[in-house]
This record gives C-alpha cells, sequence and structure tokens, in this order.
C-alpha cells in the first residue's frame, strides 16, 4: 500500500509521545509499504508555506514532505488554504491508498477536504484536541486564579473563549462582553467545521478505552467507528535493564518541561520526602519554562536541590541506558487526563515501577499496589505519600515493577510488529468498505440507468 500518514511534528525536531509513535509506525510501515509523511517545519526565517523534501534520518525509507508553519505567526488558524494546496500537491503526485492522520494540530483542518472521496482515512487519538481547542481540557484562566490550568469538564463556547483564549481579549472591562462573543463564536466555527470533518473520517483509533469513551460520548463519534488499540512497542529496544549499583534510591521523569506534565507538582513533593534520595528530570530544555522549573527547585532547602538533576534529552533508542538503568521508578505526575503514555509502557516493560495519577488513561495502565502506585489526581501530598512508600521499602518498589504490563500474561507491551498487523488489518477493514460502497454505488447508478432506459423504450 501507499500510505501517507499526517503528524504535526515529527523527530528529531519534535520528541513527544505522538510524533516518536508516529515514527516508530512509519517505519515498521515501510518494511512492506510505501510510506510518506505530510509534517511541519518551525522556520520564522524562510518562507511561509514553502515545501520542503527530506527523508527520516533514521530511515530513508520514509519520505518527509515538511511545510513551514512558524508558530510565532501561525497559532488560532485552523484553516490555512496555502497549506491545502500544498498538500493537494503531494496527494495529486503521491496518490495514497491510505492516510493515516496522526494530528492536525499546526497544520490545517481542511486538508482532509483535499483527500478524494476514494481513500479511507484512519485517525489515531492523541488527545482531546479533536473536541477540545487547546486538546487537553484543562483553562489557561480558571475562575478561581489560585487553581492554575484548572481541569476542564467539558468543551463549551463561551467557557473556552473566557478561560482559553482571554490572553488575546484587550483588558478594557468595557470590552469584555464584545470579546467574548467573538472568540465564543471563533470557537463555535472552529467546532462546527471540526465535526463536518469528523464525518470524512472512516475509523478512529484510541490508544485508551478511557479515549474511546469521552469521544463517543462527548464528541458523537460513532461507536463503530471507534477502535480500542494500545500502542505497539519495539521490545528489544526495552530489554537489559541493569541498574546502576550503589546509587541512592531514585525517582526518574521523563517528558516536556510544560505546566500539564505536572513537572513543578514532581518537585514540590520530592522536596517533601524524608530521606535522601535522588530526582533525576529527563527532557529537552524549553526555555523560560524550564528556567522557572529550576528556579522552584531551588527555592527547597539547598541539600534538597542539589539532589535534583536535570539531564539532557536522551536518545529514545537508548533510553534502557540512558535513563532506566539510573532510576528506580518512574514518575508521571501530569495534571491533564492523559490517555495513554509511552513513558508508562515503556518503564513497565522494563519492569520499572510507575507512580502516577489515578484518572484518564494513566490508572487505566497502572493499578494501585499492583504494578505502581496512584496518587489522588493534581494533589501533591497524595503524591508525597505514594513517593514516600516506595522511598521507605524500596523492596516493594522491586516487587511492583515485576508485575508488568496488566494487559498481557507475560507483563509485556504489545510488540511494534503485532501493532503494526493490527494497524495494517484497520487499513484493510477500511479499504474492503470503501470498495464495497463504491460498488453498492455503481449498481444503484447501474440499476437506475436500466429502469429509466426500459420505462421510456417505445412499447
Amino acid at each position: 500500500m501507499k500510505i501517507l500518514k499526517i503528524i504535526h511534528g515529527y523527530p528529531m525536531r519534535y520528541n513527544a509521545g505522538s510524533e516518536i509513535y508516529s515514527q516508530i509506525l512509519c517505519q515498521k510501515l515501510a518494511d512492506k509499504h510505501i510510506v510518506n509523511v505530510f509534517t511541519r517545519l518551525d522556520n520564522p526565517f524562510a518562507p511561509d508555506y514553502s515545501l520542503h523534501q527530506e527523508v527520516d534520518e533514521k530511515d530513508s525509507r520514509v519520505k518527509l514532505h515538511l511545510i513551514n508553519l512558524p508558530l510565532e505567526k501561525h497559532r488560532y488558524q485552523y484553516q490555512i488554504p496555502e497549506v491545502d494546496q500544498q498538500f493537494s500537491k503531494i496527494i495529486k503526485i503521491f496518490q495514497p491508498d491510505i492516510v493515516h492522520i496522526g494530528h492536525l494540530h499546526h497544520l490545517s483542518i481542511s486538508i482532509v477536504n483535499e483527500i478524494p472521496q476514494k481513500t479511507p482515512i484512519i485517525y489515531t487519538l492523541h488527545d482531546y484536541w479533536l473536541m477540545c481547542p487547546r486538546g487537553q481540557f484543562i483553562q489557561q484562566f480558571p475562575y478561581n486564579i489560585g487553581d492554575a490550568w484548572a481541569v476542564c469538564d467539558k468543551q463549551e463556547n463561551l467557557k473556552c473563549a473566557t478561560h482559553c483564549y482571554f490572553g488575546n481579549f484587550s483588558g478594557a472591562a468595557k470590552n469584555f462582553s464584545l470579546e467574548s462573543n467573538y472568540w465564543g463564536s471563533w470557537v463555535q466555527r472552529r467546532m462546527e467545521y471540526i465535526k463536518t470533518i469528523r464525518e470524512r473520517i472512516d475509523y478512529f483509533i484510541a490508544p485508551s478505552k478511557y479515549l474511546l469513551n469521552r469521544y463517543c460520548t462527548d464528541f458523537g463519534v460513532p461507536r463503530e467507528k471507534l477502535i480500542y488499540l494500545d500502542y505497539g512497542f519495539e521490545l528489544a529496544r526495552l530489554k537489559g535493564r541493569c541498574r546502576t549499583p550503589n546509587e541512592p534510591f531514585t525517582f526518574g521523569y521523563i517528558g516536556t518541561h510544560i505546566p500539564a506534565k505536572g513537572i513543578q507538582l514532581l518537585i514540590k513533593a520530592f522536596g517533601k520526602l524524608k530521606g535522601k534520595a535522588l530526582l533525576r528530570i529527563w527532557g529537552r530544555s524549553r526555555g523560560e519554562n524550564t528556567k522557572a522549573l529550576q528556579s522552584l527547585a531551588h527555592e527547597l532547602p539547598r541539600d534538597i536541590c542539589e539532589r535534583i538533576e536535570w539531564l539532557p534529552e536522551y536518545d529514545n533508542q537508548q533510553i534502557v541506558r540512558d535513563v532506566f538503568n539510573n532510576v528506580d521508578v518512574i514518575v508521571v505526575p501530569s495534571i491533564w487526563m492523559e490517555n495513554s503514555p509511552l513513558v508508562i509502557h515503556e518503564a513497565l516493560q522494563a519492569r520499572i515501577p510507575v507512580i502516577t495519577a489515578n484518572a484518564g488513561g494513566m490508572s487505566e495502565y497502572i493499578h494501585h499496589n499492583v504494578n505502581g502506585l496512584l496518587f489522588k489526581h493534581r494533589d501533591y501530598e497524595s503524591l508525597v505519600a505514594e513517593m514516600q512508600v516506595l522511598l521507605d521499602h524500596p523492596e516493594v518498589a522491586t516487587k511492583l515493577g515485576a508485575k508488568g504490563y496488566l494487559g498481557s500474561r507475560s507483563g509485556d507491551v504489545i510488540d511494534i510488529n503485532e501493532h503494526v498487523l493490527s494497524v495494517e488489518n484497520i487499513y484493510e477493514m477500511a479499504l474492503s468498505q470503501h470498495y464495497l460502497n463504491n460498488r453498492n454505488k455503481r449498481h444503484e447508478k447501474t440499476k437506475w440507468i436500466l429502469e429509466n432506459h426500459v420505462r421510456h423504450q417505445p412499447q
């Protein structure tokens, strides 16, 4: 098959979960298929919408089409005609059999309309972006100023305007109602447009049952269009973990330095632990965000601050050597309702216990006192208590880690090759459905022509 993958970023430029997964999937699909990727550059010094071709630096079989969309200028648009035009050129040249969308954020939603009706479209859901303009159901400007990044219960146009787009208001009290209505209308149009696109998707893949249910109940995706399929992993990459000897008990964090990931909660909780533990934080520096987090660490007593290590981004192929050999437990403290974090799966495969929140897909893959510990979502004191348990009882960490992934008898996560077979089956199912639909349409057209031809024949 000729497969066109769409994703808003591609490694190594972007290394969050959806991007890493997309790269691994594309590389494995390339074993049997022709794979192209439509993705994004962020270069404010190059012409907007310019298209650049290159190949995956780790797999030259995967061809990348990168369109330049600097975020300094393109942040709120959901339809960009220039992007659609460039995408249309790729469609006409490549003529894919399947289009597989990973994310449309920072691209153009309307590129979906450039895909021929005969071509099936699969959409892997990585977050809530289709039904929440910001993608995570957390508010930038909550009712209670003290409740930073409050969880949002559902999408409402005016609420989106005043609690997520308030930063674009003039600040003048007399304009509040006018500007609220403007942004509320903007959100309404965005949501209405996305719902028209929703109808064009053949199947949605959800990597957690929690996310699947949210899209069914809160966004109206028909249940028959939703398929639960957890992520797949290269098991060989996650073998051979050997804990570095003679180190203090060590908590590890892997992820981006953004508020939604809850790293600020983890630093605060670490400061309250009793005992000489280490906290190692891996991730690409995000400028002022990283500096602010490091300042938060410097507010702790000096002896505690010195036990927090800031480590660079790692090569995902070397995650065992560079990360898992150097930790006793992984903490996933996200303050948004994560759906199926890759790091949880990777840690479980390496037989490392995970401490995470009792919410969303996080608690779907970690069961309390079975293969990890759960703390009350967004509650740092609850996080302190669970971290303290493992610090005081390292043997409990070893026991929990040994359990691994609960979705299999072996404790192993889904192998990427098995996962790719499942994805290919979904492709085949969509192609078969399109074939049947087209055949039925041709049959109906032929029947109509024959009926009308006979009806108008002279007697």
